[in-house]
């Protein structure tokens, strides 16, 4: 089966069951149940994250992207919603259905219209259709400004409206940011360890 021969690469997906039946043609998933999503846990009255959780969510976030990049993986939706937490405060990224395969090696072009607008990156908004880590990574600095800030940090309604708060915050071009970011985030990735 795909499902099972794909997973496979990711090496963390555990199959505890699979039931088929005719019934349909849809198809279900069935997944452990989890306490929250980094939005809802962010969104309630009150709800400041402490230096310590936020170390501890990013080294969470930052292997399990090491892991899924280091076997050909792209997210490419990294978000607070599909960031699931259980009540021991582990953190598991959820949602591929955006992610695709990639080889750094070979330069294969992808759709641009891929991340939540509030966390795509500036070469995407221009239109880049070569992407690679750099994309999930970017969405993991949005994460990481928005668990200090406490709110969102690139919010808007449109391209434009993003492109503009880009354009505010200096960022010349999506490439110089791009490289800013993935090495700051490195460097947390490492300390936080």
């Amino acid at each position: 089966m795909f499902y099972t021969k794909e997973t496979e690469k990711l090496n963390f997906c555990s199959v505890l069951a699979l039931i088929t039946a005719h019934v349909s043609s849809s198809l279900y998933l069935v997944f452990e149940y989890m306490d929250h999503d980094l939005l809802g846990l962010s969104s309630l009255p009150g709800a400041k994250f402490s230096e310590p959780q936020v170390k501890c969510y990013m080294q969470q976030l930052l292997s399990g992207l090491e892991h899924c990049h280091s076997r050909g993986v792209l997210h490419r939706d990294i978000k607070g919603s599909n960031l699931l937490i259980d009540r021991n405060g582990v953190l598991k990224i959820a949602d591929f259905g955006l992610a695709t395969f990639f080889d750094p090696a070979k330069t294969i072009p992808l759709t641009s219209h891929v991340v939540t607008l509030w966390y795509r990156p500036p070469e995407l908004l221009l239109g880049a259709s070569h992407c690679g880590v750099g994309v999930d990574l970017w969405s993991t600095g949005c994460i990481l400004g928005e668990l200090y800030a406490g709110k969102p940090i690139l919010p808007g309604k449109t391209e434009v409206n993003i492109s503009f708060s880009y354009y505010t915050l200096g960022v010349a071009s999506g490439s110089c940011m791009l490289f800013e970011v993935t090495h700051h985030l490195f460097f947390i990735g490492r300390t936080v360890a």
